[in-house]
């Protein structure tokens, strides 16, 4: 009975009927339990569209450049069927590295310029010249302008997969575009362990008269802009 009548006890029961009734901290107690799931949708939100964003941004720039090198001596009115120089390369890739800023394309990609032709005394497809920029280690899928052009080495029947695969007709070249990036997670990547990497493809037919030169010289003129690949 002693224990009953305790002031302090009388207190503690009273201060625990208030505590029950008291709902004032429910919404920040439930808000505690929702907002790991709701920084987890968000952060995987912004994960998702960043990634779409750059897939997006990579094969504009492949497009990019194919139609811009497919150009290249549209504009010569100098009556003489246009040579292409190794500057009119090297401008247009620097253009397609200048368009990737945004997204590092420079150091996280590699852009691979090629022109499929076709040589009338072989019969076959092959690659005449090939450049390349961007920091990323990869070689083409296709072969290269030396030692795997088409004319040396494994056949190449033509550049791109199934029905898109392009082939060049005589008197003709196709300005091939590969890239490579390699893309670096914003936060964890969600998609499993390693980062993501994209390969874009474009291809354009020269839109004008080029002098495509014989297959044993070059293909281009002027000095090298240090883009061989």
């Amino acid at each position: 009975m002693i224990v009953q009548n305790n002031p302090t006890v009388a207190r503690a029961r009273t201060l625990a009927k208030l505590l029950r009734k008291d709902t004032s901290g429910v919404s920040i107690l439930e808000f505690a339990f929702v907002l790991p799931i709701l920084l987890t949708l968000g952060l995987f939100g912004a994960e998702v569209s960043w990634m779409a964003t750059t897939k997006m941004k990579t094969s504009q720039i492949a497009l990019s450049l194919a139609d811009n090198a497919s150009r290249l001596g549209q504009t010569d009115n100098s009556g003489v069927t246009p040579t292409i120089t190794e500057g009119d390369v090297d401008a247009v890739l620097a253009g397609a590295l200048k368009q990737g800023e945004n997204i590092n394309m420079a150091t996280k990609a590699r852009v691979i310029l090629s022109s499929l032709e076709y040589d009338p005394f072989t019969g076959k497809q092959y690659i005449h010249w090939q450049r390349c920029k961007g920091s990323v280690d990869r070689d083409s899928a296709y072969g290269n302008d030396t030692t795997k052009n088409g004319l040396v080495g494994p056949v190449i029947t033509g550049m791109g997969n199934g029905s898109t695969q392009v082939t060049a007709s005589t008197g003709q070249a196709i300005m091939y575009v590969e890239i490579y990036y390699e893309y670096e997670a914003l936060f964890e990547n969600p998609f499993g362990s390693g980062d993501q990497k994209f390969k874009e493809e474009a291809a354009f037919l020269i839109r004008d008269d080029r002098n495509l030169r014989s297959a044993d010289e070059t293909g281009l003129t002027g000095a090298s802009e240090g883009n061989e690949c």
